[in-house]
This record gives C-alpha cells, sequence and structure tokens, in this order.
C-alpha cells in the first residue's frame, strides 16, 4: 500500500506533461521505419543531462513505452516494422490493411498493447522488491558473474553468429578499460590521447552507434518504395477487444518472463506469443498470417509486456534487458545513478518515479493511439532527404551539449561509422554497448574478488564457494553453450533418444 502511495505521490501537471511530450516523440519515431527508439532514448540522454532526474526519466519512459507500441503502426499500413519487436506483427497487421481493416488492427495493436504494458510494469511493481532482497546478498564475484550472465546472453541472442555477439561484447569491454584504472591510478589504452583519460563517453558512443550508423545505413539503401495504406475511420469498440483479454493476458506473462531474461527482448518474445497463439487458438477470425487480429494482440501485447520485464533486472541488478534499457542503464550512470540492488537503497523514491512514469506512459500511449495513429497514414513515409539531415543535426547537438567538446562530435562520428560496418557486416551493437556500461562494475569487482581470495585459505572456495556463485558459473556457461551451433540439436538429439529409449 505504501508503495502505491508513494507511486501516485509521484504524478503531477509538470510530470504528466513530459511524459506526454516524450509519447508523442516517441509516437513519431516509432512509427517512422528508419527511426528506432534505442536511437531515440540515446539522443535524450544528451538531451536530458542537466535536467533533474525525475523529469528526464519522465521523457524517456514516454518515448519508450509509445516508441515500441508504435513501431506496429508502420508494420501494419506498409508492412514495414518501425522496431524490430514488430515483425511479427506484419504477419497479420499487413494483411488486415490490405482487406481494407487498418482500422481494426490498429486498434488491435493500440488496446492490448495498452493492456501489455500495464501489466509488465505491474509485475515490475511487485517483483523488483523481492529481486533486490535477494541481491543485496550478492558477494563481489556474485556481481561480477552476473554481469558476465547478462554480457554472454544478449551477446548471443542479438547475433545470427554467436560469435560476432561475442566478438562486439569484448571489443566493448576493451573499450570500457579506456582511461585511469580506479585501482593503480595509471593511464590504460589512450595512445596519449589526454581527452580520453576519463574514459569513452557514454553519450558519443550511443548517439553513434545508434543515431549516426542508423542514418548512414538509410542513406546507404536508398529511397523507400512501399506505399501506405489508409487507415480509415477507427471504431473503439472496447467490447470488441475485451473478448481477447485471455490471450492478451497470456502472451503479456510470456512478454514479462522472455523481457526479464537479459538479451531476449520484444522480438523474442513477440516471436514465441505468436507461436503460443496459433497453437492455442482455436477458432480465429481468419487463419493465421492471412489477417487474424489474434495474431497482432498475441504480438503486441507480448512484446509491449517485455518493457516491464526488461527494467526488472536493469533496476534490480544492474543488467539490462535489452538494447533500449542498455541506453537507460547508461542514463542512469550519466545522471549519477547506480542502479542495482543498493538503488533501492539510497534513492527508494526513484523506483516510485520509474512506476508512476510507465503507468502514466501507458495512458499516453492509449490516448495518442485513439487520437493521432489514424492520421499517421500520411507521415509514416516522410522523405529522407529531409529527415536524415535532421537526424544528423540533432546528433551532432546532442554530443556536443554534454561536454561542449568536438573531440566528443569527432568520436561520434567514428562510432557511426563502426556501427554502420558493424551492420553491414553482422555485428549486432548492442552487445558492445553493454560491455561498454558493464565493463567497468565488471573489471572493479573481479579484482576484488581476486583480492579478497588471495586474502582466505582457499582461493577457489574464497571465489566459487557461494551457492549463487555455482549458479550464477551454471548459467554463463550454459548461455555460452547455448549459442554453439549444433549443442541445442545434440542435446535435444539425446533427450528423443531417451525419451524413446524409456517408451519402448
Amino acid at each position: 500500500m505504501d508503495l502505491v502511495l508513494s507511486v501516485v505521490s509521484q504524478i503531477d501537471a509538470l510530470f504528466t506533461l513530459f511524459i506526454f511530450i516524450g509519447a508523442v516523440a516517441g509516437l513519431f519515431v516509432g512509427a517512422i521505419p528508419g527511426l528506432s527508439v534505442t536511437m531515440a532514448t540515446a539522443l535524450l540522454v544528451s538531451i536530458t543531462y542537466t535536467w533533474s532526474v525525475k523529469n528526464a526519466l519522465a521523457v524517456i519512459l514516454g518515448v519508450f513505452v509509445s516508441g515500441v507500441y508504435a513501431g506496429a503502426v508502420s508494420a501494419i499500413l506498409i508492412n514495414i516494422p518501425g522496431a524490430p519487436s514488430s515483425v511479427v506483427t506484419t504477419l497479420d497487421g499487413y494483411p488486415m490493411a490490405r482487406k481494407g481493416e487498418a482500422a481494426l488492427a490498429l486498434w488491435a495493436a493500440t488496446f492490448h498493447s495498452f493492456v501489455g504494458t500495464v501489466f509488465g510494469f505491474l509485475v515490475l511493481m511487485f517483483v523488483a522488491k523481492p529481486v533486490t532482497s535477494f541481491a543485496l546478498t550478492f558477494s563481489a564475484m556474485d556481481y561480477f558473474l552476473l554481469a558476465l550472465f547478462g554480457l554472454t546472453t544478449i551477446g548471443t541472442l542479438t547475433a545470427k553468429n554467436y560469435i560476432k555477439g561475442g566478438i562486439c561484447a569484448l571489443l566493448g569491454l576493451l573499450l570500457s578499460m579506456i582511461g585511469i584504472d580506479p585501482f593503480s591510478g595509471g593511464v590504460r589504452l589512450t595512445f596519449g590521447w589526454f581527452d580520453l583519460q576519463g574514459g569513452i563517453p557514454l553519450i558519443a558512443a550511443l548517439i553513434g552507434l545508434f543515431g549516426f550508423s542508423e542514418v548512414l545505413d538509410q542513406v546507404a539503401r536508398g529511397a523507400m518504395t512501399a506505399i501506405a495504406a489508409e487507415a480509415g475511420k477507427m471504431r473503439y469498440s472496447f467490447r470488441e477487444m475485451a473478448r481477447f483479454l485471455p490471450l492478451s493476458i497470456r502472451s503479456s506473462i510470456i512478454g514479462v518472463f522472455i523481457g526479464a531474461l537479459p538479451g531476449a527482448g520484444g522480438p523474442v518474445a513477440s516471436i514465441i506469443a505468436y507461436d503460443s497463439a496459433r497453437k492455442s487458438v482455436k477458432n480465429p477470425s481468419r487463419p493465421f498470417g492471412e489477417g487474424a487480429v489474434e495474431g497482432v494482440v498475441a504480438s503486441e501485447a507480448a512484446n509491449n509486456a517485455c518493457i516491464g520485464g526488461a527494467l526488472i533486472p536493469m533496476l534490480t541488478l544492474a543488467v539490462p534487458g535489452d538494447a533500449v534499457t542498455a541506453v537507460i542503464l547508461a542514463a542512469f550512470y550519466v545522471h549519477g545513478l547506480q542502479p542495482g540492488p543498493l538503488l533501492f537503497v539510497r534513492t527508494p523514491e526513484l523506483f516510485s518515479i520509474v512506476l508512476a512514469g510507465g503507468f502514466v506512459a501507458s495512458v499516453a500511449m492509449l490516448i495518442l493511439g485513439m487520437t493521432v495513429v489514424p492520421r499517421l497514414s500520411r507521415i509514416v513515409l516522410v522523405p529522407k532527404r529531409i529527415l536524415m539531415p535532421l537526424v544528423t543535426v540533432l546528433c551532432v547537438i546532442g554530443t556536443y551539449a554534454v561536454n561542449s567538446s568536438m573531440f566528443d562530435v569527432g568520436l561520434m562520428f567514428c562510432f557511426g561509422l563502426a556501427g554502420f560496418l558493424m551492420r553491414r557486416r553482422g555485428y549486432p551493437a548492442a552487445p558492445l554497448v553493454l560491455g561498454l556500461v558493464l565493463g567497468e562494475m565488471m573489471d572493479s569487482n573481479l579484482r576484488r574478488a581476486i583480492n579478497m581470495a588471495l586474502a582466505g585459505d582457499n582461493f577457489f572456495l574464497s571465489l566459487f564457494g557461494r551457492p549463487t556463485s555455482v549458479v550464477l558459473s551454471i548459467l554463463v556457461i550454459f548461455s555460452v553453450l547455448a549459442a554453439v551451433p549444433g549443442v541445442k540439436e545434440r542435446a535435444f538429439a539425446v533427450f528423443r533418444r531417451r525419451g524413446g529409449a524409456e517408451k519402448s
């Protein structure tokens, strides 16, 4: 009850206004193919650098919630997902639009995105504290293994080739070592550049990897020729949507669970939820893949429920659930906050701000989805000759504004070019960002754990003798092995052979 009152107390007119501003921005960013929520969040980190934490989080959460949902708009209208998590939405959303049911598809996406988002934040409200209480018992080695687990999962799940994901994660760790060693005070890997003694500027890296690289990628791809479908007049029937609530809740449960797994995220959740709906729904409105509204419901409820799920490990354990929460994690560090178990001890009001922002952003998303989205069919195809220069200017301004440094701007361009080349070669940026963000935490905790173990009687037992250390070590091993080609197939083959032998 105290938590509920604390959440309500955070909601005021200014807070709500900032959330709506962020939600409007997220709506347009998410609906326009080529612009990602991650990119928008990275830009906002720089813009909100001097703001209060409450106002900064309000805008960021508004963009996050609305942007994830808005990916469904272009997915339904032009068969191009505005976000990776909306890829599955195209399977039934666009066929519905081609059949003249774009308005119904958009309303289903809007309503059940709202359901999924609210469900995710409710789970976050009641699960985060117990997780934190458990995490307070962690040792330095536990924290190192936990960060390593998050790094291995996102490094393998965000790349088609696990080796490429691992390389990017290791590169991020290497980049995090640049600067002054906090233990010895020595200078590491700066190569004589004085500007690098403070480490890699996180804002410059984020904007370059997710912002300017997007510009280069879109320019290289050329003009978009897809034709938008007319949304038509939207009919808001809550009773019609209510009959899909059981499916929506099931998909939301899947979304929260998948979102809480570091590295999985919305795309994985929507795929699993869609597959589950296809198997469980006996009499769909149409066959799945041919314009079934159930397909839109399952996909959108799941990928929006991922938001609350992804925030659970980020807030409680400082392990981001996806690329966007990795950027939000960076935003916390930029504002001088340390996510993890101690966050609830040192700044308990911050958790209430996040929850309040999530619930208000859900309402803002629903309102905007009912009023603005039907008119977006003419906007989703903004000419790139207008859009890309504008994004480039924002990238430069956002980077320069943090430290008033042209060196940071040059570094942003370098990261942008690197991000573009990585995309072309299939190397994901998310593991690199996580390595950059988590590298210092891993370095300090590992060295602290080793120093403590050297002072003990048994070095190995001091490091891995705790039950949590054993469990986390096993999780890391399984995470790495699961990504190795052929391991899954061999494991399933063994289980099938054993199952067949038992039956016979």
